[in-house]
């Protein structure tokens, strides 16, 4: 507990949960705790068992990169049944760790996926694709965050570092995040979702037609195709 969170104690009835205060050490249930009682709160997360309370958000440095990264994510999720997918959801990736990702993509249970919806709604386990917009989160999206995602096998884990105008997709292999190499015009192709493919020099400048254009090119292909019908198998 930090020195706020101790002098905030002393003034509050012993059955009023304490608020979140960013570098607290909690355990998974007392964050919930706390959260679910800060209801004003849009975003905060546990990592590594400490709690995170990022700045306001700019249109400019998040929402408007976010909503990019949303939609290239949402048009593959349409063309790929058993392909489900989400934004700023809370994820129980172990006890230690709750994080908000800015968006994600997961296999379906059923279609032999790693993560599962709980009683609640709540995703457990790890989705096998995760996308942060890291403007002033760079510290610990590609530190504390990135351990945490790699431990529980988050298959590719994207950071478009808003600010410095770059972008790194990494892929897990052997234990450990490899940076993906882009091909020529900045292409880079998915391992784990076939024909999730991104311009990202179109992304960073902001052309949203041409990201599109090149996905649609990926979702025509044959190995797409192949990795739907595994899909169907799976959950049938």
């Amino acid at each position: 507990m930090t020195a706020a969170s101790s002098a905030v104690a002393e003034v509050l009835p012993a059955d009023v949960p304490l608020p979140l205060v960013s570098g607290d050490r909690l355990t998974r249930d007392e964050f919930e705790r706390r959260y679910s009682a800060m209801p004003h709160v849009k975003k905060a997360e546990l990592i590594e068992g400490r709690v995170y309370m990022p700045s306001p958000a700019s249109h400019l440095h998040h929402s408007r990169p976010q909503s990019s990264v949303v939609t290239f994510l949402g048009v593959y999720q349409a063309a790929t049944p058993g392909v489900d997918g989400g934004d700023n959801a809370t994820l129980r990736l172990d006890l230690d760790n709750e994080p908000q990702p800015d968006a994600f993509l997961r296999v379906l249970e059923e279609a032999g996926g790693q993560s599962r919806l709980d009683s609640l709604g709540y995703l457990e386990g790890a989705p096998e694709f995760i996308a942060e917009i890291a403007a002033s989160s760079v510290s610990y999206d590609l530190h504390d965050k990135m351990n945490a995602y790699r431990r529980n096998g988050v298959s590719e884990y994207v950071v478009w570092r808003v600010l410095d105008g770059e972008l790194d997709w990494f892929v897990l292999r052997g234990g450990a995040y490899a940076r993906l190499t882009p091909e020529e015009g900045g292409l880079l192709r998915s391992e784990a979702f076939p024909g999730l493919w991104l311009d990202s020099a179109a992304l960073l400048r902001g052309d949203m037609a041409r990201v599109l254009a090149r996905l649609q090119a990926g979702l025509n292909r044959e190995d797409h195709a192949a990795f739907v019908r595994q899909l169907n198998e799976a959950a049938s």
